[in-house]
């Protein structure tokens, strides 16, 4: 199997593992065993690979990272945004 189509699987099954976490922050409201500067940080790896990949000729790879990039944002700014609201006591 080639190397560009694995790494585009791994990169778009974990856009639905993180999609599962972004449905259950929404149901739940609340950031609980999850840390804002690690999905930070793992979205910005993801910027880099979306600059990386094509210097490799992966487009497979990209089309996944930038599922993930997105979806890591959305993961992101709810994260932030109910943090926000709890500590202003509006949650």
């Amino acid at each position: 199997m080639c190397p560009d189509i694995f790494n585009g699987m791994f990169e778009s099954l974990g856009c639905l593992f993180i999609f599962l976490s972004i449905i259950k922050l929404y149901k739940e409201k609340k950031v609980r065993g999850v840390s804002w500067v690690h999905v930070a940080y793992f979205t910005s790896w993801g910027f880099w690979n979306l600059f990386y990949y094509p210097h490799l000729n992966q487009c497979i790879s990209f089309f996944g990272g930038v599922a993930v990039v997105v979806t890591n944002l959305i993961w992101l700014c709810q994260i932030i945004y109910y943090i926000f609201l709890e500590r202003n006591g509006k949650c």
